[in-house]
């Protein structure tokens, strides 16, 4: 069997030609909130329009943005009159926006941003005031409908993950008049009590109206003065409040934020588990290196022959004493040898040395050396020292 496969390029021509031929896609009425908003520095306009449970690229080139009388920005409800075509490149649908107004929710989104930017500016959204979520928090306190899926999701998240846990429900609208006055006075009173160690405040997706009571500053300022860490989780993901940035933490769905505040008891079993293994083989290693160091001590000459050391140190004191020994003998010697010399030399220089050579010396009685004749008379007795003795003699 043969087969005629075609290129990716010509699939995309032809659901293009498809979409072109459809009269209906050549304009349609579409209204939707923008998202992931850009403006391109060529002017062209890129963004995303969806509603609860769709979204479709949107592009609208600059020769039309001059025809719109607002600032589009994400979050808006806006409608779209424009066709729908593929993008032949990429295989992708979307809209080329040809026209563009807001849908009556222009002033509550001015208002939006306007107690945003305001907000901001006080510190409200600033990370330094955000508080820590506690581990393991034994109560979880929760504020929102007591009749709507929230609830149901937040035990049903918070007890499979924690059966000990205890969840205490404060219901209060989440929509319509008063339900932000009623928020912030339930904020406050599970403070005043103390009721929770964490508190989660929520409900499901709706409308940019319906969400309104999230975006009030009352409920704004009572989650920044609580002193009960918060987790927001007020709408889908894709949906941002006030609260979700004055909140210790933010939830992108009320079945998440059960997860973030209850921490799963069997991962903490596992994690202690681990660590018990870990503390025991590092246990087990540690005695294994002191048993080896013990070893290696034991193994060394001074515990196998204690004395050994002293010993040796006896020997080296018997050497230095023979050195000290020897260095005195020889100096001894040597001062002698010096001595002895000397003694040569005075011996040489002696009166009495001639005295061997056949030489005598006279003196008088008085041991006075005669030196001449004419010191000496006739019958004067004198002393002849001679080399081997002394004799008297008298002159004639």
């Amino acid at each position: 069997m043969e087969y005629n496969p075609i290129t990716v390029t010509d699939l995309n021509k032809y659901i293009k030609e498809k979409f072109d031929g459809d009269e209906m896609l050549a304009n349609v009425l579409v209204k939707g909130e923008i998202s992931n908003f850009k403006r391109h520095y060529t002017g062209h306009l890129y963004f995303t329009l969806k509603d609860e449970n769709s979204l479709i690229k949107c592009v609208m080139f600059k020769s039309y943005t001059t025809y719109l009388n607002f600032i589009p920005k994400d979050g808006m409800k806006v409608i779209i009159l424009g066709s729908v075509n593929v993008f032949e490149r990429d295989g992708v649908y979307q809209i080329y926006a040809k026209a563009m107004k807001q849908d009556g929710l222009g002033s509550l989104y001015e208002a939006y941003e306007k107690l945003k930017s305001k907000l901001s500016q006080e510190g409200l959204f600033d990370v330094s005031h955000k508080k820590k979520i506690p581990f393991m928090p034994k109560t979880i306190g929760v504020l929102t409908s007591n009749t709507g899926a929230v609830i149901r999701d937040i035990i049903n998240v918070s007890t499979r993950r924690n059966p000990n846990v205890h969840i205490r429900l404060y219901p209060v609208p989440v929509q319509g008049s008063g339900a932000a006055e009623k928020i912030a006075k339930g904020i406050e009173f599970m403070n005043e009590n103390k009721f929770a160690d964490v508190l989660i405040i929520g409900r499901g997706g709706g409308s940019l109206e319906d969400l309104w009571p999230f975006n009030e500053e009352i409920v704004a300022r009572a989650i920044y003065n609580s002193e009960i860490p918060i987790i927001s989780a007020v709408g889908h993901e894709t949906d941002f409040t006030i609260a979700d940035f004055v909140a210790d933490l933010r939830a992108p769905t009320p079945s998440a934020a059960a997860e973030l505040a209850v921490a799963n008891i069997d991962d903490v079993k596992e994690t202690l588990r681990l660590y018990n293994n870990r503390y025991k083989i590092a246990l087990k290693k540690r005695l294994e290196l002191m048993r080896l160091s013990y070893e290696k001590q034991i193994a060394r000459p001074a515990f196998k022959n204690p004395t050994q050391k002293i010993n040796e140190q006896y020997m080296l004191i018997d050497m230095k004493v023979k050195a000290i020994q020897s260095s005195i003998q020889s100096k001894i010697s040597e001062e002698k040898a010096k001595f002895i010399k000397q003694i040569a030399r005075l011996d040489t220089l002696s009166p009495l040395k001639t005295l061997t050579r056949g030489y005598s010396i006279v003196t008088n009685e008085s041991g006075k050396t005669i030196r001449k004749v004419s010191e000496i008379k006739t019958g004067e007795n004198i002393n002849l020292r001679l080399v081997d003795g002394e004799k008297k003699a008298k002159v004639l």
